[in-house]
């Protein structure tokens, strides 16, 4: 089952927003959660954006191509952090992927959202 990434909620600070990405992210939710980041994202004017990864079970490589394509895209002083639970399939494709070693990774959405 995949989750559509309008589920995704924003939490602003100022110059920072957390947003909490669905339990699933595959070639399905992919392209529409890309177009929420960037929407959120270009809304605001933002010093650091982080992907909070915490509550998500399943993540394939579409998910490390939208976190390298939002990285990509953004402002070139916007920072990208992503906050994945270690154990977690999300953390490990980030690893299989070497999306951690351009994106730092955090453990907590509140320790990655300290600037």
């Amino acid at each position: 089952m995949t989750f559509l990434p309008f589920s995704c909620a924003a939490r602003d600070l100022p110059g920072r927003t957390l947003l909490t990405l669905p339990p699933e992210i595959d070639v399905c939710s992919a392209p529409l959660l890309y177009a929420r980041i960037v929407s959120v994202a270009h809304a605001r004017r933002l010093r650091l954006l982080v992907l909070d990864l915490t509550r998500t079970a399943f993540m394939d490589s579409q998910g490390a191509h939208l976190i390298h394509d939002v990285r990509r895209l953004l402002r070139p002083h916007t920072e990208v952090r992503v906050a994945a639970r270690p154990e977690g399939l999300p953390s490990r494709v980030l690893t299989l992927t070497g999306v951690r070693r351009d994106v730092p990774v955090y453990d907590d959405p509140a320790e990655a959202m300290t600037v």
